[in-house]
């Protein structure tokens, strides 16, 4: 397994932001079930003057800075900013990489909706085991589908928390500090078409008239099968991604794998706060060994980002920490990452 840490991560958050009391006033759902059930205190939302990809360079920026590197040892960039950005059919890591000075960079456009990052740093790893040039690799996006929420729909309340933010990440060959160790995906193509903007592509366009009917917002199309297919497997392929994960994360110091018990601090995108105890209760951890943003919102892929910057903020992942790494995302898609954090043992 080709050895590749983190040397820094990032975040960005616009200022404007909506409160749980004004997400209640909107949706007509009380506001104890706003905060309580769907765990929003309040989220950041996309600030029209600040596009996506301008978003993910305020991060990246400032990932470069704590890394100490130039932007020109960066050999590749793998941009996850949304779909929702600046321009269509536009490749936002070229754009990233001119953008922060890392002028000697390629780059690529990662897509799988709130698992990217995980995706990311596994494609970033096999792009240094087949390249041994390949040394520096930049991982970074901008969200802002907060647009997509149409708060009086309340079949899509479970995506009432998605805010708007950019994360970055800096990851090196032979790093020898915050290992990224094993990772695992899997996906559900059944659910491929449950969760979409029904008039957003080349089936629908976004008509005037289409826009004016609500077709330009998030939408969930057989809201039934959605859920009950979600409640059968999502829990067993979040753990299964775990556990996986964790079997291809080679061997600890003393020679014995990694196991659940193994697990020091819990990175998980943001969900509804009866999923993420359930899944600390599987794991066998508590509330103090992960962070649960409900003052940011779900900012998709980013979380994972947004996640060690608090756990690091708040002191909950210290040095010696195995980090697990877990996210979903519509489509549907599951994943999880291990990382040892601090210094390789």
């Amino acid at each position: 397994m080709t050895d590749m840490g983190i040397v820094a991560t990032a975040t960005y958050f616009p200022e404007t932001f909506v409160t749980a009391e004004e997400i209640a006033e909107q949706s007509g759902l009380p506001e104890w079930v706003v905060r309580e059930k769907l765990g929003i205190e309040r989220k950041f939302v996309a600030d029209p003057a600040i596009h996506p990809n301008e978003m993910a360079a305020h991060a990246a920026r400032a990932a470069i800075e704590k890394a100490g590197i130039d932007p020109l040892d960066i050999d590749v960039v793998l941009s996850t900013t949304e779909e929702w950005r600046e321009y269509l059919l536009w490749t936002t890591a070229i754009d990233l990489a001119y953008e922060v000075g890392a002028t000697n960079a390629w780059g690529i456009d990662v897509h799988t909706r709130c698992a990217t990052t995980i995706a990311a740093m596994k494609f970033a790893r096999s792009l240094m085991a087949d390249d041994p040039s390949i040394n520096t690799i930049l991982i970074g996006g901008g969200y802002a589908i907060s647009h997509f929420i149409d708060l009086t729909d309340v079949n899509t309340s479970f995506l009432f928390n998605i805010g708007a933010g950019a994360g970055a990440m800096i990851v090196r060959r032979d790093h020898p500090e915050n290992r990224v160790l094993g990772m695992h995906i899997i996906t559900d193509g059944s659910m491929s078409r449950h969760v979409i903007i029904p008039a957003s592509g080349t089936i629908h366009h976004p008509t005037d008239e289409a826009v004016a009917r609500g077709d330009f917002k998030f939408r969930l199309v057989e809201p039934e099968a959605m859920k009950a297919r979600l409640g059968e497997v999502s829990i067993a392929n979040w753990l299964t991604c775990v556990d996986t994960a964790l079997s291809t994360s080679g061997n600890k110091a003393d020679g014995t794998p990694y196991t659940r018990e193994d697990i020091d601090f819990f990175n998980m995108s943001l969900v509804k706060p009866s999923a993420y105890r359930e899944m600390l209760g599987h794991l066998g951890l508590t509330e103090d060994q992960g962070v649960y943003l409900s003052s940011i919102g779900h900012i998709g892929e980013q979380d994972a980002i947004i996640n060690i910057e608090a756990g690091l903020e708040q002191g909950r992942l210290t040095p010696g920490d195995t980090m697990a790494i877990v996210a979903a995302g519509i489509g549907y898609v599951w994943a999880a990452a291990i990382v040892q954090w601090g210094p390789a043992e």
